[in-house]
């Protein structure tokens, strides 16, 4: 029987997808470097199949990270204990990679500034406007 997957398997992925993303690279070019094919990072990526110890370790060497990076660090301080899968989780959202490569091109940082207000703002009204969509449906 077949080993099952896990909940590191899956944090795994999440974050081989958010670094592989980061560098602009596509799941075909990550499998050719590493010697696997893009349905194979695909599983790798959902947490489908288990990265051996040798191929997370080239994969870190491609993506340009230490090991460590694919995993939670427990040893890390308090206030900094749970921040890395938030930001590897909101790395993976859609689009998210895109809007972060854009901004860090804008060189004016007033515009940068404004373009920020801008964003939080529409978090703001996207906030208000959930709760009044799910009492409508109610």
């Amino acid at each position: 029987m077949p080993k099952q997957t896990t909940d590191v398997d899956r944090l795994v992925g999440l974050r081989i997808t958010a670094l592989r993303k980061a560098r602009g690279l596509s799941q075909t070019a990550l499998g050719t470097a590493v010697g696997v094919t893009f349905q194979q990072v695909q599983k790798y990526e959902k947490g489908q199949n288990r990265v051996g110890a040798g191929r997370l370790r080239e994969i870190a060497r491609l993506l340009e990270v230490p090991v460590a990076a694919f995993f939670e660090d427990d040893d890390a301080p308090n206030e900094l204990q749970g921040r890395s899968p938030d930001v590897f989780g909101f790395l993976s959202a859609q689009g998210a990679i895109e809007v972060l490569r854009a901004y860090a091109s804008i060189e004016d940082d007033d515009l940068r500034r404004d373009l920020l207000a801008i964003v939080r703002t529409a978090a703001r009204m996207d906030k208000k406007a959930k709760p009044a969509e799910i009492q409508l449906d109610a």
